[in-house]
């Protein structure tokens, strides 16, 4: 456990706050474009009095669009001009000053906010390629004889919005992200519909697979429908949280309960009830006063104890910007691997998925769940899209989670449950199971205390040891951080954690354990206390088959290659089978004699595995 103390005098800070950016660089991605809010923010040179900007959307946003960004009257172009999108758009530094103090968690200690509230995405107007040479020139000044006298250079961006609710500015900016100055600003635009109902998705509440809950976003507080399976209708419950809600500290506010803040608007939840397992039903949601989603198709998974189940599983997905803009945290992988998932999700081969931690890596900075949660829609819109927590939405120091590090940057945990209700026991208790075909799935917090006589120790072995294996033969384990790892780096692996509830796994004979945090794949052998106990037989098609009618230990495997900056492998472990460091995702299919395992990498199957008579895996 650790705390950060800050001063007005450099000379007497403390250690862990002088070295702030350092000691973040793991927890808050240190950037530029990070620590714009603890830039000086100075006054630029020679303005040109010609400058304009102008937007080809000048109200009524629509709830996605690509706008062009123009920017005019350009004197002298400079590879450090660029462009910020601005929520809401009545921006103010003015009392700024008063809370510098407030920043030191972005790693920055420099004496003045840029903004008090952060930039949505920035963008070079280098990208541009003609901004610098001034291919496109305006004329604004003519002689007496109609010639002109002088002229200025002009460039053009693009810009992915999607409908965040509050009004948006365009702001262009001299000095690049390190030395920025205003130099002017757009009209603010609003949208068209600020409380259309959007982003919807699906979870599953119990093993029955006869309701699902919806939950979607909206810009209003009043109680809206889903209206489903021709004919059935139910109302929402609506939420939302606020700054108060978010962590922090006495001394030091996090981004979450200050710069990061953007407002969630209401969140909405319905369920889905009176459905069968394994069938296709479709579905809208909104109202008549705010509109209606479009009707959207969607398929229940089949229920705990019938035959089979294909899902697909994945950790540290994130989400990344669909233009050129630089956004705090971005996952370069997350778009190609939701294009893939999404083909297989339309193909009709896949019943539920599993997001293991790691969800949308907002940090603090709210208005990252919005993309995220359009990142997904494809997929959680028609199948179960079920979630585990991870470092990246609950920790902060002395918020009660297991470990004390900034990585939810003020967020505890608070905003991941409301946008991702679970069938779990209580608030700020994220652990449950379900079960799904052939297959007892026990979701766990590595956030939360597990150790011996913890509540959640108690319930992870009631819940394994209460399996009826006739019902549902695969029990898998799984949770955010792992137990092993050929990548090495801070708090890959904690000792503790492996020592309590690796003997939890074997006693109960879980047959495989998922986990995410490291940004890599990697199978172990069937291992316990890390030595083989068994390994794997290859079959005629390269196929890896691990015999659990002979139960050894689990099999583990490392799955947080969805999005974020990949992970190298700089260990050498006996127990490790298969490693590979490429973007993709988890997919299973069970039935009650076999579980089948493919990883997909590159878009492409990179290999498979099976068994008999419980658990086999890939390559």
């Amino acid at each position: 456990m650790w705390f950060l103390v800050c001063s007005s005098s450099s000379s007497s800070l403390h250690p862990l706050v002088i070295d702030s950016k350092a000691i973040h660089q793991n927890y808050t991605a240190i950037s530029e474009f990070r620590v714009l809010n603890r830039r000086i923010l100075g006054e630029c040179p020679n303005p040109s009095p010609y400058l304009q900007v102008n937007v080809s959307s000048k109200s009524n946003l629509g709830d996605e669009e690509l706008i062009t960004v123009t920017v005019g009257g350009v004197m002298l172009p400079s590879e450090n001009d660029w462009v910020a999108m601005i929520s809401p758009s009545h921006s103010d530094v003015s009392s700024c000053p008063l809370h510098a103090a407030m920043y030191a968690q972005t790693g920055d200690l420099s004496k003045l906010p840029l903004l008090c509230h952060y930039p949505v995405k920035g963008m070079y107007m280098t990208n541009d390629p003609d901004y610098l040479s001034c291919k496109n020139k305006d004329c604004q000044k003519y002689d007496k004889y109609g010639k002109c006298e002088l002229t200025t250079c002009s460039g053009t961006l693009q810009f992915h919005v999607i409908n965040i609710r509050t009004d948006i500015e365009f702001v262009f900016f001299g000095g690049g992200f390190g030395t920025p100055c205003v130099f002017a600003r757009s009209n603010p635009i609003s949208f068209a519909n600020p409380n259309k109902p959007l982003y919807g998705h699906l979870s599953s509440i119990d093993s029955t697979a006869t309701s699902m809950r919806l939950t979607w976003v909206s810009g209003d507080e009043k109680p809206q429908k889903v209206e489903y399976a021709s004919g059935k209708s139910q109302t929402s419950q609506v939420s939302t949280f606020s700054q108060d809600n978010m962590c922090s500290s006495a001394l030091l506010k996090s981004p979450a309960k200050d710069f990061g803040w953007h407002d969630p608007g209401f969140i909405h939840s319905a369920l889905l009830t009176g459905l069968k397992p394994s069938t296709s039903f479709s579905y809208r949601y909104g109202s008549e006063s705010v509109g209606w989603s479009d009707q959207i198709e969607f398929r229940t998974p089949p229920a705990g104890g019938s035959d089979e189940v294909r899902f697909l599983a994945f950790g540290d997905m994130g989400k990344a910007p669909r233009d050129k803009s630089a956004e705090h945290y971005i996952q370069p992988g997350s778009l190609s691997v939701i294009e893939a998932m999404a083909d297989e999700v339309k193909s009709g081969n896949v019943d539920s998925i599993f997001h293991i931690g790691d969800i949308s890596y907002a940090t603090g900075f709210l208005v990252e769940w919005d993309y995220f949660l359009l990142l997904i829609n494809p997929v959680a819109s028609r199948v179960s899209y079920m979630t585990a927590i991870g470092n990246h939405e609950r920790d902060y120091a002395d918020s009660g989670s297991v470990y004390g590090t900034p990585d939810s940057g003020g967020e505890c945990g608070i905003p991941y449950e409301t946008y991702f209700p679970m069938p779990t026991p209580a608030k700020d208790k994220p652990w449950y199971s379900i079960e799904q075909g052939s297959v007892h799935f026990t979701v766990i917090s590595t956030e939360h205390e597990w150790s011996k006589n913890s509540e959640q120790y108690q319930w992870m072995n009631k819940d394994m040891a209460s399996v009826d294996r006739t019902k549902t033969p695969w029990l898998i384990f799984t949770g955010h951080r792992p137990m092993y790892s050929s990548s090495s780096g801070l708090f890959t692996i904690d000792q503790r954690f492996v020592d309590e509830v690796e003997p939890l796994l074997l006693d109960n004979k879980a047959d495989l354990v998922l986990f995410g945090h490291v940004h890599n794949y990697e199978r172990t052998c069937s291992v316990y206390q890390g030595k083989c106990k068994g390994t794997p037989t290859r079959d005629e098609s390269g196929i890896d088959v691990y015999d659990h009618s002979n139960y050894t230990a689990p099999v583990q495997a490392v799955i947080g290659m969805a999005g974020f900056t990949l992970d190298k492998f700089n260990r050498q472990n006996s127990w490790s089978i298969s490693r590979i460091s490429e973007y993709g995702y988890f997919r299973g299919h069970a039935t009650k004699e076999e579980l089948k395992l493919e990883v997909q990498e590159k878009l492409r199957t990179a290999s498979a595995l099976s068994g008999r008579k419980r658990p086999p895996l890939e390559r």
